[in-house]
């Protein structure tokens, strides 16, 4: 356990917890939503400090990361606990499973054994991932510092829902993050992920402004994030609001690795291209599909003269560029390389 960071102490030993926007309230001898930040006499710990649940090394696309340090590894970890129950989780199994549960389960793993292993395997990433990262801060945030030192970045796959003092805190450690903005709907998000969508269209913006590299995956989900009318609105707020260089990565969703969403059908391919159609119609330079290997919309282009720059299958890719640059025209590409 580490004393946790961004927590205030309350009247009776109660305490509130910063790092996210859920804001817990926590009686003492009690947990937040995550499941994994406890209450001990008026002090909030966090349970999964060097306890890690996976470690990986992981293609940075599968992240999916297409424009930052295209085709590295990247040393990928996770802990217990999330602070969403997402329907559609595929990690729903850690994600979800320190839930009610006494014991965390996990491997000691410092923050020092982190950047050691992501060195001797040759990754100039460090990715948080799997699970929310931002629910394991402390750790991560350790991890950050010291990458920074031996010149590894870091990244975070994530919900989106920290709060905006987490994200001050990050700044100058975190290089980039893939945020899931699953919907465009506050009901929806409520219901289906037990959090509020205007505290990720808030924490989108910040990141912007903060100068982390930012790229957006939204999973189609059949019946539920699937409609013309939610693929206008994300591209339009990606464009308006976060830029037309922010790549955007449209899913498809499989009941068969699901959470509970177990009796719905896999997205449809038309569904897909019709949303990348929108993306492309808004303005977006670059639009992705995934979970469709081979498709053409894997790969990236110019977006000025239309040529294939990078060329993918799965996680396999050949770099076409000329050091970030369009081979044919010399547009400057927005890659992180």
């Amino acid at each position: 356990m580490k004393e946790a960071v961004l927590y205030e102490k309350l009247k009776e030993k109660r305490v509130k917890c910063n790092l996210c926007n859920h804001h817990c309230q926590i009686l003492p001898q009690k947990r937040g939503i995550c499941g994994v930040r406890e209450n001990h006499e008026g002090r909030l710990f966090a349970l999964t400090y060097a306890k890690a649940i996976s470690e990986a090394v992981d293609p940075i696309e599968k992240k999916p990361f297409y424009h930052f340090l295209p085709g590295t590894k990247s040393l990928s970890i996770a802990t217990l606990g999330c602070n969403f129950r997402c329907d559609n989780c595929q990690n729903w199994q850690i994600s979800q499973g320190s839930k009610g549960e006494a014991i965390i389960s996990g491997f000691d793993l410092p923050p020092e054994k982190v950047v050691e292993d992501a060195k001797k395997q040759g990754c100039p990433s460090i990715a948080y991932t799997y699970t929310e990262p931002t629910i394991f801060f402390e750790y991560a945030f350790d991890c950050m510092k010291l990458a920074k030192k031996e010149g590894i970045k870091n990244v975070f796959v994530t919900n989106g829902y920290m709060t905006a003092d987490m994200l001050e805190m990050s700044k100058g450690y975190l290089d980039a993050a893939n945020v899931d903005l699953k919907f465009f709907d506050d009901k929806l998000y409520l219901s289906n992920c037990g959090g509020h969508l205007q505290p990720i269209l808030d924490n989108l913006k910040t990141m912007r402004k903060l100068g982390i590299w930012v790229e957006i995956t939204t999973l189609s989900i059949p019946n539920l994030s699937d409609s013309k009318e939610m693929f206008e609105k994300i591209a339009q707020f990606i464009k308006n609001e976060l830029g037309d260089e922010v790549p955007w990565h449209i899913s498809r969703f499989s009941a068969g690795i699901s959470y509970k969403l177990t009796d719905l059908k896999d997205t449809s391919l038309n569904t897909l291209e019709m949303a990348y159609d929108i993306g492309k119609k808004a303005g977006l330079k670059y639009v992705y599909l995934g979970n469709v290997p081979g498709h053409e919309s894997e790969n990236t282009f110019c977006p000025k003269c239309r040529t294939k720059v990078i060329e993918r299958i799965g996680y396999q890719i050949k770099r076409i560029d000329k050091n970030g640059c369009c081979p044919k025209c010399g547009y400057k590409l927005e890659l992180i390389i």
